[in-house]
């Protein structure tokens, strides 16, 4: 599940998105609002989470905006504006939760699984396959065939990103980025024990691989060969 977390706040932005990406979803930031409000108008995210004290564009507007170019993302917002009107003028410009500053990690990921919850009960569930690898982003559930795969977050959220590239190659870079922190050392191997530990899950006992490694490029998740 793709996740964007429009906010400024060092400390907030440092805190949300680690515990996401570590609770599986895959994350992308902006710390300003025109380029958030770029990102959730040219890419489809599952939610948004999203500051109202921004520079430029506040998030008021954005929620405007985003919902007159028909774009029905969940946004749950984030703001020490913690009044009454301004709850209310958030959600009537078409918010869909509101969460006031200071707050707890533990409470703003059950909203957002909450939120994910009501969008699953609105729509058919989001199927992922390949060959007969199947993922379910909203039961979190991977099958390959008859057996089912149980996946650690991380494992998730790795999977997931290479399934929505499904055919195109991926840098170590780009895994990092999306599935990890920014911070990493670009030295470390942890992507590459990872994709190993997948590997073992995935491909191990079947004949056919889905996980191919390209040689000084990165990685591609494709049937045959």
């Amino acid at each position: 599940m793709r996740i964007l977390v429009i906010e400024d706040d060092t400390t907030v932005v440092s805190f949300v998105v680690k515990g996401l990406r570590e609770a599986g979803f895959s994350v992308e930031h902006s710390s300003n609002g025109t380029d958030g409000l770029f990102l959730a108008s040219q890419n489809e995210f599952d939610l948004i989470v999203l500051d109202l004290m921004l520079p430029d564009i506040n998030g008021f507007e954005i929620i405007r905006r985003l919902r007159e170019k028909g774009i029905t993302t969940f946004i749950i917002v984030l703001s020490a504006k913690g009044s009454v009107e301004d709850r209310v003028k958030g959600l009537e410009l078409g918010a869909d939760d509101y969460l006031g500053k200071p707050f707890s990690f533990t409470e703003l990921l059950a909203r957002v699984q909450a939120g994910l919850r009501r969008l699953s009960q609105q729509k058919e569930p989001t199927v992922l396959s390949i060959a007969d690898l199947e993922i379910d982003l909203h039961k979190r559930t991977v099958n390959r065939g008859d057996k089912k795969i149980e996946l650690q977050p991380k494992e998730f959220a790795l999977l997931e990103y290479l399934m929505r590239n499904a055919g195109r190659v991926v840098s170590k870079t780009m895994i990092m980025e999306h599935v990890w922190d920014y911070n990493f050392d670009p030295q470390t191997n942890v992507v590459e024990a990872r994709i190993c530990r997948l590997r073992n899950k995935i491909d191990k006992e079947f004949s056919a691989k889905l996980i191919h490694t390209i040689k000084g490029a990165g990685y591609v998740l494709k049937a045959g060969e």
